[in-house]
């Protein structure tokens, strides 16, 4: 956990939790295939180890799209979770949550404005633009980009995430800094460098990337890697 001018910013790793395998130990995912009475345990294990209360820690239902909800408290019902990938709150203490296992998690904070957002960008998501999206509704409830803390939390490097080289050319058409090549040569896709380059694009001047790829480190959950596995959590919230 990093904490800046009353914003603090968490990543988890995967131990420390009580899922089994494939998702041992601290899964949060809840649409992995894992015990629902373990996620909900590791969730409350994680929130307590930020000092945050497990109500106070907001969730999404991520579909990989540039679409943002707007919180100002937990969800009532499980029913009532939108299908978003980034949300936005201005309330204190409200923490949140994004869920990634190679994507990049995204957590941003203008603590002048009391404004905080976290994102899910994958590729597809990336793409379409979820990172600016998020910056847009924070301008919208007050924030200057120029004021925004942005990090990155651990994912799937340039140097590991090998795609087609067409689909490479079609994500460097939209996004030119996530043209990437693996360590064995072929044709890849950065995600991170995209986001971090829309994010100097659009004025946030103030941002730090993890440097742990998921496929690589054994300490974190890696989709690409394993298949069946969990899902690591990014919170970020405002004192």
């Amino acid at each position: 956990m990093s904490s800046t001018s009353g914003a603090h910013f968490a990543f988890t790793d995967r131990w420390g939790g009580v899922s089994a395998a494939p998702y041992e130990e601290l899964n949060l995912g809840g649409a992995v295939g894992d015990d629902p009475e373990a996620v909900l345990r590791n969730r409350e294990l994680a929130a307590g180890a930020l000092g945050l209360d497990p109500s106070r820690v907001v969730w999404m239902n991520q579909v990989h799209g540039p679409d943002v909800a707007v919180v100002d408290g937990p969800w009532a019902a499980e029913a009532d979770i939108p299908r978003v990938d980034a949300l936005v709150t201005t309330r204190r203490g409200l923490a949140p949550a994004v869920l990634t296992a190679d994507c990049t998690p995204v957590l941003l904070a203008d603590p002048v404005a009391g404004v905080v957002a976290a994102a899910h960008a994958g590729r597809p998501g990336m793409v379409a633009g979820v990172v600016p999206a998020a910056v847009e509704a924070m301008v919208e409830q007050g924030a200057e980009p120029s004021r925004i803390i942005a990090r990155t939390g651990p994912a799937v490097c340039g140097r590991c995430y090998e795609v087609p080289a067409v689909m490479r050319a079609e994500v460097a058409a939209v996004e030119p800094a996530a043209y990437a090549e693996t360590s064995w040569g072929t044709p890849a896709v950065d995600v991170t460098a995209g986001v971090h380059a829309q994010l100097e694009r659009l004025g946030v001047r103030d941002r730090e990337q993890s440097p742990v790829c998921t496929l690589e480190s054994h300490d974190h959950f890696s989709y690409r890697r394993d298949k069946a596995t969990g899902r690591l959590a990014g919170y970020v919230w405002l004192d």
